[in-house]
This record gives structure tokens, C-alpha cells and sequence, in this order.
């Protein structure tokens, strides 16, 4: 099932999947996190962020993801909140800042998290990582690169946000999944069935005569 995109489509979403007990502490969890003000205690942080880390075993493993972009979304949390709420979580909690970073950032200030989850080779981080921030800030160079990563990685091409229309009629890009497929064709290995698909996406339009 495609998760929902927008922040009101992911709270209808858990209503939905969460058990009841579930739902009231996502209640009180996302008022704590409406109501804090203020930079963060190093020494005690705010109560919404001790309900971050402990998502999963309050919504469920698979509702942690969108459990933790709700509770960023009602924190407000800014770029230097999520970059201390990645430098320090787990995976699982850096996967959800990845996927916070379109609601809650507009400019580019995110751009290094997402570098950071693409040199990992956590499939579900680079999966997180090419989203739709991604698609909206990460230059052309580093976007090519990212959609190799993931074909590096296996992960499914479909979690590149805005694929086709970024792809489309890049000739550097289907030279470099030229390149990588002849890498791969040499050293005896199967090309990736995506690699195709994103290739034919390359392709400009044709021209009527």
C-alpha cells in the first residue's frame, strides 16, 4: 500500500491502523509536542522528544515512520532540530527525519541529511533519502548519482520521487547507466531490470516531422 504524502493523509491513516490505545497516546504525544516552545535542554530534552524515540513500541513498528513525521510536524521542528534528531537517532528514527524534511523544510538546509543517508548502505534510508525533498533540492549531478545508488543497492526505483520527470531527456544520466551497465556486463553480474526502465525514461521526446 503507497503511504499517505501529506500530513493530514498520514493522521486519517493512523486513526485508521491504530488500536485505540495506540491512538491516545498519539493524541497526548502530538499536544506535548504543539505545545513546546523554546530551544531543547541538552540535559533534558523536551518531552515530545522522548515520545519520538519511543514511537515504535507505542504505534507499532509500522506506523513508527508516520507516528514520528507527525510529531515533527507538530513540533515545528526547524533544520538544526531535525539535523541533532538524525546525528543522533537510529536508523529508524533517521529514516522518519528524512521523510519529514518536505513538510518542514522549504530551501535547501536539509540537502546534507540526505547526502549523509546516501553514502549508508541502509536500503531503507536511501529509500527515505531519494523522496520528494530530494527531487525538489538535490542538484543534477548528485541526483544522477543518487538513482545509481539505489540501483547499486537494489532498492526499487519506484522510491525516486519524481523520476520520470527529472530523467527525462538527460543524456548524462543515460551515459552513466550505460556506463554501469557495461561495469556490470564485464564483471560477470545481471544488470538491474530498473536500470532499463530508467534508461527508456531518458530518452527525449520524439520529434514530429
Amino acid at each position: 500500500m503507497t503511504r499517505p504524502t501529506t500530513v493530514a493523509a498520514l493522521r486519517a491513516h493512523l486513526d485508521t491502523e491504530l488500536t485505540a490505545a495506540a491512538r491516545t497516546w498519539l493524541d497526548q504525544a502530538l499536544s506535548e509536542a504543539a505545545a513546546h516552545t523554546g530551544a531543547p535542554d541538552e540535559k533534558t530534552p523536551p518531552v515530545w522528544e522522548l515520545r519520538f524515540a519511543e514511537a515504535g513500541r507505542r504505534s507499532g513498528q509500522d506506523h513508527a515512520d508516520a507516528t514520528r513525521v507527525l510529531l515533527l510536524h507538530a513540533a515545528r521542528a526547524d533544520a538544526d532540530t531535525l539535523t541533532r534528531l538524525y546525528a543522533q537517532g537510529t536508523a529508524a528514527e533517521r529514516r522518519a527525519v528524512l521523510e519529514a524534511l518536505p513538510h518542514l523544510v522549504p530551501g535547501p538546509e536539509g540537502l546534507p541529511l540526505v547526502e549523509d543517508a546516501l553514502r549508508t548502505n541502509d536500503t531503507r534510508l536511501v529509500a527515505a533519502a531519494v523522496g520528494p525533498y530530494a527531487a525538489e533540492h538535490l542538484p543534477a549531478h548528485d541526483w544522477r548519482h543518487a538513482v545509481l545508488k539505489c540501483l547499486f543497492t537494489g532498492v526499487r526505483v519506484d522510491a525516486v520521487a519524481a523520476l520520470r520527470p527529472r530523467a527525462h531527456g538527460d543524456a548524462e544520466l543515460a551515459r552513466m547507466l550505460g556506463d554501469f551497465a557495461e561495469e556490470r556486463t564485464a564483471a560477470g553480474r545481471p544488470v538491474p531490470e530498473d536500470l532499463h526502465r530508467v534508461l527508456t525514461l531518458t530518452a527525449p521526446a520524439t520529434e514530429e516531422s
